[in-house]
């Protein structure tokens, strides 16, 4: 049997993160769009998945304080 770490289980935890996606995305200037999104370049999704780790550490590192 086979487990893919990848996928949140807790439907709230889903629905959270592909809010904070869209918002980094819009923060970046990416439009994403409900479900499939494999016409984005390389670029954009880049830049949406850095936006969402520099929003995860400044939170982080704010939170340590």
């Amino acid at each position: 049997m086979s487990s893919n770490n990848n996928q949140i289980n807790i439907p709230e935890a889903k629905e959270a993160m592909e809010r904070f996606k869209m918002e980094c995305a819009s923060e970046v200037g990416v439009n994403l769009k409900q479900g499939y999104n494999g016409d984005l370049t390389s670029r954009q999704a880049g830049s949406v998945g850095g936006q969402m780790v520099k929003r995860m550490i400044e939170s982080y590192e704010k939170n340590m304080k």
